[in-house]
């Protein structure tokens, strides 16, 4: 995993990458999903005016239905997609989807044989429960990575997915990505006045 420190710096790179490939990695680290359900997200799934992506159960580890709202910037990138079929990240074969390998080029093309796309996922949790910043609970950070919760009792009275919370979660992390764009990738602290 990146340190979430260096996500911002590394998402300015990544926007000069071409290629579709790199749209995808992209879609992954804004909206903390993993990278198969990313390379196999269909038009279908998404309502663009609801700002919203349903990933059907049966794509999902945990086998349930998991919505994924959409930052500004989630959904400035795929209103730049090209539509081409089904698929939103078609690979080079027709009808076929993009190919693990190919996310995982992206970050060698940028020299980055360090990390893994999943490994933003870890880099989006850090940050949830590091920065001081984000005041968000534990619940909304965990939801927001389609995790199931541990406690057996409290999943049988919990039944919403808290998705008002993690769309203000969502635009939070594509917010703080976009500070931290710039060429230092640090970001300047100042403090409000009583």
């Amino acid at each position: 995993a990146l340190p979430w420190q260096e996500v911002g710096a590394f998402m300015a790179a990544l926007r000069n990458q071409e290629g579709i490939a790199a749209k995808a990695v992209e879609l992954a680290i804004l909206t903390a999903c993993r990278s198969g359900e990313v390379r196999l997200a269909t038009w279908a799934e998404f309502d663009l005016d609801a700002a919203l992506w349903v990933i059907p159960a049966e794509r999902m580890k945990a086998k349930r239905e998991h919505r994924v709202p959409l930052s500004a910037a989630a959904l400035a990138l795929l209103e730049s997609m090209p539509r081409m079929g089904n698929l939103v990240f078609p690979g080079a074969k027709p009808g076929k989807p993009l190919s693990d390998m190919s996310l995982t080029a992206v970050l060698r093309r940028m020299k980055r044989g360090d990390i893994t796309v999943h490994g933003f996922r870890s880099s989006f949790r850090d940050w949830c429960a590091e920065s001081v910043a984000n005041s968000f609970p534990r619940e909304v950070c965990e939801h927001a990575l389609a995790h199931s919760l541990p406690d057996k009792v409290e999943a049988a009275y919990r039944r919403g997915d808290l998705i008002e919370k993690r769309t203000m979660l969502m635009q939070a992390w594509a917010d703080y990505l976009d500070v931290l764009r710039a060429d230092t990738g640090t970001v300047t602290a100042f403090k409000r006045k009583a």
